[in-house]
């Protein structure tokens, strides 16, 4: 069996989607082990696009797709997501869509704190989607949860309630809010319950059942590795581990899960949202970055910062997650660069280092050491093979390689699913 575990070795935004649709078409199941609906992918199909949020990537090519109990689910929105691909052509059914039933549910009063905490944070506020991810983490782990399982049983729900509402109702009148409305609560529950029931599974069952049979199972993360709760740019990450030892937990199947781990990194660096970004470029060129990249965020629209390839950055999170090989994406929004330049190391006053420190204030302080490279002026759009890219494209590609310490496997030119240069199979590998 050759399980492949994709996460984003950047802070995300990498071009996952691109990268998952592609290799789902050849999986048996696709997973997702961690996050929400925060994390936007979008895919391109030939004419058509497809923009998902909380659904594995697997769910348009019709392949066994997952939602393990590592994700917290607005089944709200996750009603809305899938009516939308229904629209848009998608067949989902209870056959090809399985949500762990031991998955915590991200509810009213979770988007609520969330946006409450980011207004009354000024300057320290982390930059959330504000979609209630973070508070529907807190409470799993504080042993307050209402699990995707508890749907069946909301006439029991009354304990869990008391527990839930004690936490929540002191937080919300010190912000000034009313208590929860258990009542409307209860009631949203029991309208939505019919609709997440029949999706519900023991998703751990079904995967070691698909392990048995010799099934290529993929999991798809979400967000990236610099956005780990642990080994992130603390505190400005998500609430959940993004790393690919998540893919076992995440997803029931114990830490033989993650296989093949395909970091996908972008071949300049982008982030959304606040917190450190060594390389960030403030000027005419970050501005050329993110037009030509269309850098904005597929959940919330927001403009994405951009700057120069950090090579630290990439080879801490390849090593901190055990890449095998990368996918390097975007490689196409560099044409017609006269030089590009790559981070080989920081200064941290007037200290050489070679990774990236952890404490917030010593992570704004790094200044970037540059190493220049000539561009190209030919085109790599839509480039299938080696030889359709120009040769300071394939020195670019060759010195990142030896840069992140980490082999590429694929080369991405564009949105589209075929324009993929194939180096190593990570079903095969």
């Amino acid at each position: 069996m050759a399980n492949v575990t994709v996460i984003g070795a950047q802070w995300g935004d990498e071009g996952k989607g691109k990268i998952v649709d592609w290799l789902a078409s050849r999986a048996d199941a696709v997973v997702r082990f961690q996050g929400g609906h925060n994390a936007g992918h979008t895919l391109v199909v030939g004419d058509q696009t497809y923009k998902l949020s909380l659904l594995p990537s697997g769910i348009v090519t019709g392949t066994l797709s997952l939602i393990g109990n590592g994700v917290v689910l607005d089944p709200w929105h996750f009603r809305d997501e899938v009516a939308k691909l229904k629209g848009q052509g998608v067949d989902i059914n209870p056959q090809n869509l399985q949500v762990a039933e031991n998955a915590p549910l991200i509810l009213p009063f979770h988007r609520d704190l969330d946006a409450l905490r980011e207004d009354a944070s000024g300057a320290g506020k982390i930059g959330t989607t504000r979609r209630g991810i973070g508070p529907a983490y807190e409470d799993k782990v504080g042993r307050r949860s209402i699990r995707v399982c508890d749907l069946a049983h909301l006439d029991d729900l009354g304990p869990q309630l008391d527990r839930i509402c004690a936490h929540h109702d002191a937080l919300r009148s010190g912000f000034g809010q009313p208590p929860i409305d258990r009542d409307r609560l209860l009631a949203d529950l029991w309208d939505i319950a019919a609709f997440v029931l029949p999706f519900a599974k023991p998703v751990w069952r079904t995967l070691n059942q698909a392990r048995k049979a010799g099934k290529r199972i993929l999991f798809e993360g979400a967000q990236g590795v610099l956005l780990d709760v642990d080994h992130g740019t603390y505190p400005f990450v998500t609430s959940s581990n993004t790393v690919s030892g998540t893919a076992a937990s995440g997803s029931g199947m114990g830490p033989s899960a993650p296989g093949f781990v395909l970091g996908i990194v972008k071949a300049y660096t982008t982030r959304v949202g606040s917190g450190p970004f060594p390389t960030e470029l403030e000027d005419a060129t970050g501005q050329r970055l993110g037009e030509r990249g269309h850098e904005f965020g597929t959940v919330t629209g927001r403009k994405r910062r951009c700057g120069w390839f950090d090579a630290v950055l990439t080879r801490q999170s390849c090593t901190i997650s055990g890449v095998t090989g990368i996918a390097l994406t975007k490689v196409d929004v560099l044409d017609g660069f006269e030089t590009i330049k790559i981070c080989t190391g920081y200064k941290l006053r007037g200290q050489e280092l070679d990774y990236f420190p952890s404490h917030a204030a010593d992570q704004a302080a790094v200044e970037p050491v540059y190493e220049e490279m000539e561009g190209w002026s030919g085109t790599t759009a839509g480039a299938r093979s080696w030889a359709d890219l120009p040769a300071q494209a394939i020195k670019y590609i060759r010195r990142i390689e030896e840069l992140i310490e980490t082999p590429v496997a694929l080369v991405s030119t564009s949105p589209e699913r075929e324009d993929t240069i194939l180096v190593r199979d990570p079903f095969v590998d």
